[in-house]
């Protein structure tokens, strides 16, 4: 469980600096997050909520799309996880648009980098916060 938790909050923590990330970068139309209020709290909250939408999503349907396509990851050396990873990254804005708050990507083009720029930072943040998750290091 812990490691879970430890995981969703990574996410969130990626996910701000992403959008801070395009907003320095001049791209806060392409990419950001519209909180479900106007305080801090609501919007620490958002981030939290889209960092589990991203866990769950890439957990149950991304396990999935990568099992069913595993042929086309081969004779794509890969590169379709581009487009995979994009795809789920807009699945996320979308479902947190019908919530009612959340990600706002402004296009197919934005959501594959969108996705990457994540995936990076998790990456990161992942390393980091190892120690708090209670897993060994290999």
């Amino acid at each position: 469980m812990r490691r879970f938790v430890v995981r969703v909050v990574g996410n969130a923590i990626a996910l701000w600096l992403e959008t801070l990330v395009f907003a320095a970068f001049g791209a806060r139309d392409a990419l950001h997050v519209s909180p479900y209020g106007p305080d801090t709290v609501a919007l620490v909250l958002t981030y939290l909520l889209l960092g589990l939408l991203f866990g769950v999503v890439n957990g149950v349907l991304g396990t999935a799309i990568r099992i069913v396509a595993f042929p086309l990851y081969l004779l794509t050396l890969g590169l379709i996880s581009l487009v995979v990873n994009g795809l789920l990254f807009l699945l996320v804005a979308w479902i947190s648009g019908l919530i009612g708050f959340g990600l706002v990507v402004g296009g197919f083009g934005w959501g594959v980098v969108g996705a990457l720029v994540l995936a990076v930072l998790s990456w990161l943040i992942g390393l980091l916060l190892r120690p708090l998750s209670g897993r060994e290091e290999a």
